[in-house]
């Protein structure tokens, strides 16, 4: 398994690239900006990529994921409830102070249990609302790997004052959906360091 993970735009969010050493097929998973370098990554790697995948619809996440499309012919995955942050997208960017990405209807919507991602390195989507009420996870068992989004941080949990977010619905996805996982599973946040689900288990303050 080929898997990288870094920063992109000025929310420095953690975009994935998950490749396959074999049949050089690739998903990347939040591409929210700079595009030539998530490019590049691919190019690096030898790999093309087959699935495009956006784990909720703030900007920092889903704002290059059209651009990449249009680039690779790649379709993008994202959970339909989260169309209103889509909606949104012009107030999210003033937030910021940037500008307006170009954003579109995903081509298919993730659901929860569905399998995404490559022939053999598939993952399953885990409905995390929350953070946002379309808000995923991906759990690629075999290699005990969690791609968390902003729901679950290394410390912390996702921002619940948001258009769409809810505390209480996102501290019961964590406890039901995440923490009922192995304990050495990596996790991937969406922002930040990398962690397991028994280091948040044990030690996380927002999750006693």
């Amino acid at each position: 398994m080929i898997f990288e993970t870094f920063p992109v735009g000025p929310l420095q969010c953690n975009c994935s690239i998950v490749g396959d050493e074999t049949t050089r097929e690739a998903m990347v998973i939040d591409p929210g900006e700079n595009i030539p370098t998530i490019l590049a990554r691919l190019a690096h790697h030898g790999l093309t990529l087959k699935q495009i995948v956006v784990t909720h619809g703030h900007i920092d996440h889903v704002g290059g994921a059209l651009k990449l499309k249009r680039a690779t012919g790649a379709p993008v995955l994202m959970n339909q409830r989260d169309m209103e942050q889509l909606a949104l997208m012009g107030e999210q960017a003033a937030w910021l102070g940037v500008e307006t990405p170009e954003v579109a209807e995903p081509d298919v919507s993730a659901e929860d249990g569905m399998v995404v991602g490559i022939a053999n390195h598939a993952a399953q989507v885990i409905a995390t609302p929350g953070h946002t009420q379309g808000s995923i996870c991906l759990h690629f068992v075999p290699e005990h790997l969690l791609i968390a989004g902003d729901t679950l941080f290394a410390g912390s949990i996702g921002r619940t004052d948001l258009p769409g977010g809810n505390p209480r619905q996102i501290l019961t996805s964590i406890h039901d959906r995440l923490l009922t996982l192995p304990g050495e599973t990596k996790v991937i946040a969406g922002h930040g360091a990398p962690t397991t689900i028994e280091r948040e288990t044990k030690g996380n303050p927002f999750l006693r």
